[in-house]
């Protein structure tokens, strides 16, 4: 008997303290290599987007892996690979902690294209506003003391 599933996910983490710290030059370089840390769990990304800040990544799940073991992967790999690819020499490293939210597959163009759209959605709204609006969207209570 297959087993069959279909887990979206919507994937939201920051550089440390929030600073533009990935130069626009090199991120679809990056995006690359969180690409292949991704394919390489077994995972299927639809999109991959963010700013100098933070990135957005919208991904389905293998049922193998975990969703803290996944992302805790993606930023540990990608925290090294940019260390020592001298392309971003302000990144210290990604923020604590991560926002993951789950998404029907009829909601998968939607969030792709606000996820392509970052660029644009940035020069109108902080990523403060956004990560909120994301938090309120979604009927998560935002704890003030680790939010920012």
């Amino acid at each position: 008997m297959n087993s069959y599933r279909q887990i979206l996910y919507h994937i939201v983490f920051c550089t440390y303290c929030r600073r533009h710290t990935i130069p626009e030059e090199h991120q679809e370089a990056l995006y690359k290599y969180i690409s292949g840390v991704i394919s390489n769990r077994k995972c299927f990304l639809y999109e991959i987007n963010g700013v100098g800040n933070h990135l957005h990544i919208l991904s389905d799940l293998h049922p193998t892996v975990a969703l803290s073991d996944f992302i805790k992967e993606i930023k540990t790999a990608s925290n090294k690979w940019m260390k020592t690819s001298g392309n971003y020499p302000a990144f210290e490293h990604w923020a604590e902690g991560s926002c993951s939210l789950t998404y029907a597959y009829r909601d998968k163009e939607m969030i792709a294209n606000y996820i392509r759209r970052q660029k644009e959605h940035h020069g109108k709204i902080s990523f403060e506003t956004e990560y909120r609006s994301l938090l309120e969207e979604n009927g998560i209570e935002a704890d003030e003391r680790y939010i920012f």
